[in-house]
């Protein structure tokens, strides 16, 4: 799937090619429209009209065997009570919705009901589902005329997918097929900023809620959309925030005087890892043309033994898994984003020997999400982990290579904190990220009379793997302050007669040229300032992806550099 330019907007084709997570968070963050190629509502056919064939046997008064979500209970009630009146087979969709809109818990960001509702069209238009094209045609105009259902947190298990979750978004959408329509049987949903209705919100963008069929109910809510979602947003706000890392990491190295021996090409290959290579060569690559740090593959360390702490020694080593990791997570999510996740799939082309082509299997099972979520949660915990560190060595007069204590070069040493507190609040976040981060996908409570006897807790990792995401860009922001801090007083410094790199110097030039939180500049400190509005914008350049875009800007030359202070 590609995202195609059209005369006055983007538009996100949901097409026969597989979408990308590029596309969701188009969707999601930037709220790009979609469009769907007809291509895929003919790719839906086939299953459908399979089903119908199956509804009007039934108004037929054929015999037809019970056939899971169509004509039975659900979970522990499967195969019981099997009835052959179609208007049944619609009226128990609408009462699953009705009973599985059970989620408590604050409402979730409004990108995430978008990134779910993205998912949930992809997924069910690749023809397994059995859904009517009207209900996909109807989650789209959802999503490009700003219908947000209202989503609570918690309820998820992560089998048989995100039931609860979804349900919220499919009792929006909607309604009973007897005509009734109770505003107070229609869920919640942002406008405005407001909760209202369902009903007021369908209405107030002129959609109709629609019926529900045989399956519907099921198709709409068995799935893994809800936790994919959670964890495709964690996993691309993880994947900036490595990046981010690694410039200011490299900061902290110029800052601190280290040694370019830990990043030489040789000592990397020698290991054979091929993210740890990866991660020192953009070491390399950003601390070029620095004059600070001692030491590289052509030139001798002056300082002997040329070794720093492992916080900035073994930064290729850490950061190294943490890009395969995340490389491995994208592969699982962006699998899962086209991925067909109810609950039974339909597949018409089964031989004519099977006549049942509704096939009941696990793909609602998030074992998969559930993985790849806490892989993220463990692996942007050492991110901070490691940053943390770094933090403290800056902080700290004894470690820091000459630079004063706290990194603010007092008139009267004990008057001002100076960077004392930030390096706490890294340590709350960290602390915080490494008890979120035990393995959700570990734990299991059967649920549904033992039926559903082992689940993925999915939902639980993905939201885990966000707020961790959200800590950690937290610890390395101040890691970017703390560093442009770092950085400036070791050019002060009568004995400094080296330069930091031009990445290093656009990223400082970057923070010192942006208005804080509070609209004051984020100047150099030398007296002490209230915090928190520094604090708040240097996460946001971390989580936009402007302090990577202007390192690399810097390293392509690009950038034109201004002074220092």
């Amino acid at each position: 799937m590609n995202t195609v330019t059209l005369a006055e907007t983007q538009t996100v084709l949901i097409g026969m090619d597989p979408a990308s997570l590029e596309d969701l968070i188009q969707v999601a963050r930037h709220r790009r429209p979609v469009a769907l190629d007809p291509a895929v509502l003919e790719r839906m056919k086939p299953s459908q009209q399979w089903l119908d064939g199956v509804v009007d046997g039934m108004q037929a008064d054929t015999d037809t065997p019970p056939i899971y979500s169509i004509n039975t209970g659900f979970g522990s009630l499967a195969g019981r009570q099997a009835f052959a009146d179609p208007s049944d087979a619609a009226e128990l969709s609408r009462r699953l919705v009705l009973s599985n809109a059970a989620g408590v818990g604050r409402y979730v960001d409004e990108e995430v009901v978008r990134a779910t509702m993205f998912i949930r069209i992809v997924s069910l238009t690749q023809g397994y589902s059995g859904v009517r094209g009207d209900i996909v045609t109807l989650l789209v105009d959802m999503l490009n005329h700003g219908v947000y259902p209202a989503i609570p947190e918690y309820g998820s298990l992560g089998a048989s997918g995100d039931l609860i979750p979804l349900a919220h978004i499919a009792i929006v959408m909607t309604r009973s097929h007897t005509g009734d329509d109770e505003e107070l049987d229609s869920g919640e949903a942002f406008l405005d900023g407001k909760i209202i209705s369902g009903i007021a919100a369908m209405a107030s963008a002129g959609l109709d809620r629609l019926p529900l069929g045989a399956k519907d109910g099921l198709a709409l809510l068995n799935g893994t959309s809800f936790s994919c979602a959670q964890a495709a947003l964690a996993l691309f706000d993880a994947q900036n925030l490595l990046e981010t890392a690694q410039v200011t990491a490299a900061m902290t190295i110029e800052s601190l005087m280290g040694f370019g021996d830990a990043f030489i090409a040789e000592l990397h290959e020698a290991r054979g890892q091929r993210g740890q290579i990866a991660v020192a060569a953009r070491l390399r690559e950003l601390l070029a043309g620095s004059t600070l740090v001692d030491g590289n593959a052509s030139t001798d360390p002056v300082r002997q033994p040329p070794q720093d702490a492992y916080s900035l020694r073994c930064i290729p080593q850490v950061f190294g898994p943490i890009k395969e990791t995340l490389d491995f997570a994208a592969g699982i999510i962006n699998n899962e984003i086209n991925a067909a996740t109810d609950n039974p799939l339909i597949f018409p082309t089964l031989p004519d020997t099977r006549k049942l082509k509704a096939v009941s299997g696990g793909n609602f099972h998030a074992e998969y999400v559930a993985f790849a979520a806490d892989f993220i949660s463990i692996v942007v915990t050492e991110i901070g982990n490691i940053t943390e560190r770094r933090l403290f060595r800056l902080d700290d007069g004894t470690l820091n290579r000459g630079l004063p204590d706290m990194l603010v070069a007092s008139e009267q040493v004990g008057m001002d904190c100076g960077y004392m507190l930030p390096q706490y609040l890294a340590a709350a976040l960290v602390s915080d990220s490494k008890t979120l981060s035990h393995p959700d996908s570990v734990d299991s409570i059967p649920t549904c009379a033992n039926q559903e006897d082992h689940v993925s807790m999915a939902n639980n990792a993905g939201r885990h793997a966000r707020q961790i995401v959200a800590n950690i860009e937290i610890v390395v922001g101040i890691e970017l302050l703390m560093a442009a801090q770092a950085i400036e007083l070791r050019l002060g410094l009568p004995e400094t007669a080296g330069t930091p790199g031009p990445a290093s110097a656009a990223t400082v030039d970057l923070l010192r040229n942006t208005a804080s939180a509070d609209g004051r500049r984020i100047d150099h400190l030398r007296r002490d300032v209230v915090m928190y509005p520094r604090v708040r914008k240097a996460v946001e350049l971390v989580h936009s992806g402007a302090v990577v875009d202007t390192a690399n800007a810097a390293v392509a030359g690009t950038y034109e550099r201004n002074s220092l202070r």
